[in-house]
């Protein structure tokens, strides 16, 4: 990271903030450390004797004596055999020996954890399992969302930033998985210069689409690089500035290959190849390396046979060198740590919410809201693409569609779904206001993020409350489009699932069940991985699904025609699946053909294998005829059950009466449904092609290998009560939640569905299938074939992603802080002490505490000052995988409603205050009200502008302002009459410091610090934000 001095984005730009002091702490301070620990060395130092001696002889000879004979020379020469030290030799050995234990663990830039037992032999954490799963990077997060540069940044030998963004532009029909043979090319676009921070800055657009020419990156990169200098004269208006911009993108960075590449081109083409690295964070970097660090040294550094035989000076040479590496490597585990550290703490806090929709069908919209719907352009033109309602033609009782849309229109289209993207925030706030328990209305939820992020937001929320899990990861065949580190394929998969099947172990109850899809590829593997999360004992079967209709006669090997179903239970004993209804073909196996008032009956076999010579007898048919079982065969009870078995009309004799008894079994008396098999056939639940299909009839086919309707019904049917909630974290095009909705619409269940997903068709094709299945069942060419639909409402969000994280971390020093770091000693009397205090402070700061402390402020990591105008903390937010980053608002109300795990009752805006109510997991009565305590971007708009006389007087100024603010809450409080000291809440959130009369909570328990009913909105979200205790 500290290589990459160019790069100014990411990780790369938090370091480079402050990769000056870094490099000059490394090499001025603690390098230096090597030599100086060796110091009580100097009097033997070999060097210095060798010089001594050589000194020695040449005065001796000039006296025209003997050397060999001179006393002096005689006891130097048996100080260099005895005694003498090479220190040089010994700061050598500690360098090669610190970077021989480091580098054996980084590889092209991503950590890998192994443990080295010897050269080529790895030794792994073992506890005496009787079976053990263990792969490279167990103990690391996996991290990666795109092996593209979302955002990339560079700065040029002159110091001038460089910019490529992604421009922006209607991407939505296009942002779908590319297929083989069409991959999208990052395409020059257009450039511009822009004045950041009082420095110019040189932005570069490029396109990410597919290449109308199928032309390869590296011929697009080429044409990039030319077109970009040609339009720095045409575009840039000043010819000295465009001149300037030219040179300064025409310094050479060479290869061997090309010694005249340009820095231009050199980034070209590191920003439009895939990154190769950064897939991996550790989640104990510390303790692993400080623990390999000593096997390292006992191993490869410590030799108890020289020890043995060596004097004790040499012994302790030997030892002081051993304490040195292991002194010199902590500190450099402590740097290396710190910054794995920040990167994971960032990985694992709880993400901002930074959109929050709803699409709910009409019919639940109140009507006085239908004249602003019916005059919303981007709602009916969506209308028209998606449900084809320009189409519709009236009648004598229905309303033919017209532009504008009439609000009679919109009565008669109940199942029309309005998306509120496309409308204002005030119209959004008044249409969920009108929803009362709006969680409870609530048929689905989508999530647009990393899975990983996701699952750890919900986590308070849906604990325990997820009866059935579904996924269909990417397979790792390699051509699936999951992102692995080269010659860790496997690993860094296991690394992805492990995690995230942690996380969602922690959803579901003890009567859970997860189904995951995969084929043979790595099912042995699933296998194992599961057995090391749910327990072996929870496995309940492999399901064979058969996908395909048809052999592939040209396979090469054997016509692979199936995929696996891999199911675990979170407690195998407490879960048992759903029956599968009887079929028309399973009942009419059942008839009536002495007209039993009990009704249709089967025959089965009165005998069984099982041979009793009790249960050996002979049976008298009503014609008279005797009767035995069959040889080596019994009757399947004793004489006396089998007579009270006639005597009830239960045993079939024929309709002459003289057959062998057939025992009947009444379709009344049996199980009202089938139990599942574990295999599948297409007939059954449908083949690949019949997933294909469906989406096409819908979309046009935007989505590769879509699963199968058909299939996604069984499994929830099998997986859910009538009113359980479903889960799936690789939702791709949204099979489950089409499954869930038509089977609802079969059954009137109130099941609702879960959806994660990351990927760009998140907008493309995941949230209009869904519009679409409630719209209508039954689609062809795009155009519904009927228009019954059924009432339905989702909202679906999207978090701030780790990338985003990154983007906004701010790294600010105050003066103080930089004073006590580097203090001006030129004009400051220092004692030496002071000075050795003050480098043993600057050392500690710069190893542990630099980017905790630093980093404070920044506003992914919650900038508490801002909570003051909750409506407007902006975070810089990347549009898509590879798209630019602007700055949107958070949505604070509901990031907050997540990390409380809220089951929201109800949200107002009221005279400028937000209020949500709802219950939290602990089944409390919370109240939480939002307020806009200052103007803060007025505020900072104003603040550059003032001198420092004025800037003094912000606080008394921010002050009165807080004062008003309090006065203004507590005349809210009495005009919603809401008492902070009645039931009516048992706990009460506000943003801001306030008066509000506050009641402590168990006043009585000895002990136990007491809990108070009205709480900082700040304090819970900063301690909540980054609870991550066992994740």
């Amino acid at each position: 990271q500290l290589d990459q001095a160019d790069l100014d984005f990411g990780i790369y730009r938090i370091m480079n903030a402050r990769r000056d002091e870094i490099n000059q702490f490394l090499e001025s301070d603690l390098l230096p450390q090597v030599r100086e620990a060796f110091g009580e060395y100097k009097s033997s130092d070999k060097a210095e004797i060798q010089k001594e001696l050589d000194k020695v002889v040449e005065g001796v000879k000039a006296a025209g004596m003997d050397p060999e004979q001179a006393p002096k020379v005689k006891e130097l020469r048996a100080r260099l055999a005895e005694e003498a030290v090479d220190v040089t030799a010994l700061e050598n050995e500690v360098y090669d020996h610190l970077y021989s234990f480091f580098s054996r663990y980084y590889d092209e830039g991503d950590f890998i954890s192994l443990r080295r037992y010897k050269e080529g032999v790895y030794a792994i954490p073992y506890e005496g399992e009787e079976v053990k799963l263990h792969w490279a990077n167990h103990d690391q997060y996996y991290i990666k969302t795109t092996e593209y540069f979302r955002d990339y940044a560079f700065k040029t030998p002159s110091g001038h930033r460089v910019h490529f963004k992604i421009a922006e532009a209607d991407t939505e029909k296009d942002n779908i998985k590319a297929a083989n043979g069409n991959d999208r090319r990052f395409i020059y676009r257009d450039l511009a210069t822009e004045n950041t921070e009082g420095t110019e800055e040189l932005i570069i657009r490029f396109e990410y689409r597919q290449s109308e020419n199928k032309e390869k990156q590296d011929k697009l990169n080429i044409h990039a690089a030319k077109k970009i200098i040609e339009d720095l004269n045409s575009v840039i208006s000043v010819s000295s500035v465009a001149n300037n911009w030219f040179s300064r993108l025409a310094a050479k960075a060479p290869t061997a290959k090309n010694p005249d590449r340009t820095i231009l081109e050199k980034h070209l083409s590191d920003y439009t190849r895939r990154n190769t690295f950064d897939y991996f964070i550790h989640k104990d970097l510390e303790g692993f390396l400080r623990r390999e660090l000593d096997f390292y040294i006992k191993n490869e550094v410590m030799r108890l046979d020289d020890i043995e035989e060596e004097s004790a000076p040499r012994v302790e040479q030997y030892l002081s060198k051993i304490k040195v590496i292991r002194r010199i490597a902590h500190k450099i585990i402590d740097f290396l740590a710190q910054i794995e550290n920040f990167q994971k703490k960032l990985w694992l806090k709880k993400k901002f919410v930074v959109e929050t929709n709803y699409c709910v069908t009409l019919d639940r919209v109140p009507e006085e809201l239908y004249p602003e719907i019916a005059t919303n352009e981007a709602q009916r033109e969506e209308w028209v693409q998606l449900f084809a309602i320009d189409k519709i033609e009236g009648d004598l009782h229905t309303p033919a569609y017209v532009e504008p849309l009439t609000v009679e229109f919109l009565k008669a289209n109940p199942f029309l779904m309005l998306d509120t993207k496309h409308f204002s925030e005030e119209f959004k706030l008044r249409l969920i206001a009108a929803i009362e328990n709006i969680d409870e209305q609530c048929d689905g939820l989508l999530v647009h993020s990393e899975n990983f992020q996701a699952l750890n937001l919900m986590l308070k929320r849906y604990q325990e409350h997820v009866k059935c899990i579904y996924i269909d990861p990417p397979y790792n065949t390699g051509k699936d489009g999951f992102a692995y580190k080269d010659r860790y394929q496997h690993s860094s998969w296991l690394a992805m699932l492990g995690d995230r099947y942690e996380l969602a172990k922690e959803l579901m109850p003890s009567d859970g069940i997860v189904f995951t899809s995969i084929d043979d590829g790595e099912h042995h593997r699933l296998i194992a991985l599961e057995q090391s999360i749910f327990g072996v004992e929870n496995f309940v079967s492999n399901i064979i699904w058969q996908k395909k209709y048809s052999p592939a006669n040209d396979a090469k090997w054997l016509s692979d025609n199936h995929d696996f179903l891999t199911c675990f239970a979170k407690s195998k004993d407490a879960w048992r699946p759903t029956l599968l209804p009887r079929t028309k073909e399973q009942n009419a196996r059942y008839i009536n053909p002495d007209n039993d008032p009990r009704g249709p009956w089967k025959p089965s076999d009165a005998s069984v294998k099982t041979y009793s010579a009790e249960y050996d007898y002979q049976i008298t048919t009503p014609s008279g005829r005797v009767v035995y079982p069959p040889e080596s065969r019994c009757w399947l009870t004793s004489k006396e059950k089998i007579g009270q078995l006639i005597a009830d009309n239960r045993l079939w004799f024929g309709e002459r009466g003289d057959n062998v008894p057939a025992v009947k079994r009444f379709l009344s008396e049996v199980k009202s449904g089938i139990t599942p098999l574990t295999i599948w056939t297409y007939k059954e639940v449908g083949h690949n092609q019949e997933g294909a299909k469906e989406l096409k009839s819908m979309l046009g086919g935007l989505f590769a290998s879509p699963k199968v309707v058909r299939l996604m019904k069984r499994v929830v049917h099998i997986g859910t009560s009538p009113d359980s909630w479903i889960l799936d974290y690789f939702a791709g095009s949204g099979t489950t939640a089409h499954a869930v909705i038509n089977l609802n619409r079969e059954d009137g269940g109130k099941r609702k569905y879960i959806l994660v997903e990351m990927g760009d068709h998140f907008d493309a094709v995941l949230k209009p299938r869904i519009k679409k299945v409630v719209y209508s069942k039954d689609w062809k060419n795009g155009k519904p074939v009927s228009r019954e639909g059924l009432s339905h409402m989702f909202k679906y969000i999207r978090l701030e992603s780790y990338e985003d994280a990154l983007a906004n971390i701010e790294l600010q020093r105050t003066e103080d802080q930089q004073r006590v770091l580097f203090p001006d000693q030129e004009t400051s009397v220092i004692s030496v002490s002071s000075v050795a205090n003050q480098k043993s402070f600057r050392e500690s700061y710069m190893l542990k505490y630099m980017l905790d402390v630093e980093s404070r402020g920044s506003q992914t990591l919650l900038n508490i000052e801002n909570f003051d105008d909750p409506w407007n903390y902006k975070l810089l937010v990347g549009a898509g995988s590879v798209g630019e980053t602007k700055p949107v608002n958070v949505d604070l109300v509901e990031t907050f409603n997540w990390l409380l795990g809220l089951k929201v009752k109800h949200i107002d805006r009221i005279s400028g205050f937000q209020v949500v109510e709802g219950e939290n997991p602990k089944g409390e009565k919370v109240l939480v009200i939002w307020r806009k305590i200052r103007d803060i971007a007025t505020e900072n708009t104003e603040s550059t502008e003032m001198d420092n006389r004025r800037k003094s007087s912000v606080s008394s100024v921010i002050s009165v302002v807080r004062e008003k603010a309090n006065l203004d809450l507590e005349a809210f409080f009495r005009k919603q009459q809401y008492n902070t000291l009645d039931s009516e809440f048992d706990v009460i959130y506000v943003n801001g410091d306030n008066n509000l009369m506050n009641v402590p909570l168990d006043p009585d328990k000895e002990g136990v610090e007491p809990r108070y009913k009205v709480r900082l909105i700040e304090e819970e979200f900063k301690q909540l934000m980054f609870d991550v205790a066992g994740v």
